[in-house]
């Protein structure tokens, strides 16, 4: 389009844009053929499409909606380049999920590691550096699970899919509080405060008395009581 064709007042074009309005009735149709072409790609793919997303299921993802986008818009193209590349990205999905099934290693490029975020009590500061979790986004997903302190958790590992799974302690212990540090009152309320000693960055235990002590997991010197 020239420069001198745009008009701020042309509202034929703003508004319908420069297709006839034939056109509106065509893409009704583009729509209905489409529609089907995703729901075919869907069911192809898998029932984890209709759930949680792997990152190779999200490229497939954005890749069809790419796909979907010319063929609605522009007059000129038609819907059969939208078929082929849906066979093609449902091809290299399943091409993939074979694969990957058969090689671990492979899987684990693609689809990524299980991290433990949280072992046996104390947080696994290194692996959240890594993964991008912070401590309060940890405590978060805990106390969203009713985890009122790390005596509680056993295990919490950042799957590779994005989600969290928690394991809790057979026998709970004496743990670094996890509720706001503000919220010293509703703590006192469900939890007892014992006499023993963790760091208050990892909750790891403190192993003795002295003033000078350093968390043999994180270095940090600061500790506090825990709760149980």
């Amino acid at each position: 389009m020239k420069p001198e064709d745009i008009k701020i007042t042309d509202w034929q074009r703003i508004f319908i844009g420069d297709v006839p309005g034939g056109f509106y009735l065509e893409v009704v149709l583009r729509i209905a053929v489409i529609y089907l072409i995703l729901m075919v790609s869907m069911r192809l793919m898998g029932k984890r499409m209709a759930s949680q997303l792997s990152r190779s299921e999200m490229i497939a993802m954005v890749s069809l909606a790419a796909a979907i986008g010319v063929p609605l818009q522009s007059p000129d193209r038609g819907i059969l380049a939208a078929v082929v590349i849906a066979a093609i990205v449902v091809s290299i999905q399943q091409l993939i999920a074979g694969l990957s099934t058969r090689n671990q290693k492979l899987e684990n490029v693609m689809q990524g590691n299980i991290t433990p975020i949280v072992e046996d009590s104390c947080l696994n500061l290194k692996m959240m550096q890594k993964t991008g979790i912070t401590r309060e986004r940890a405590f978060a997903q805990l106390r969203g699970n009713s985890i009122r302190h790390l005596g509680e958790v056993k295990r919490l590992y950042f799957e590779a899919g994005g989600s969290f799974t928690l394991i809790k302690n057979y026998e709970v212990v004496a743990g670094l509080p996890i509720l706001p540090i503000w919220d010293k009152e509703y703590q006192s309320e469900i939890s007892e405060t014992t006499d023993e000693q963790v760091c208050d960055q990892c909750g790891n235990k403190a192993m003795g008395n002295s003033g000078n002590e350093k968390c043999n997991n994180c270095g940090n010197e600061r500790f506090i009581a825990a709760v149980k």
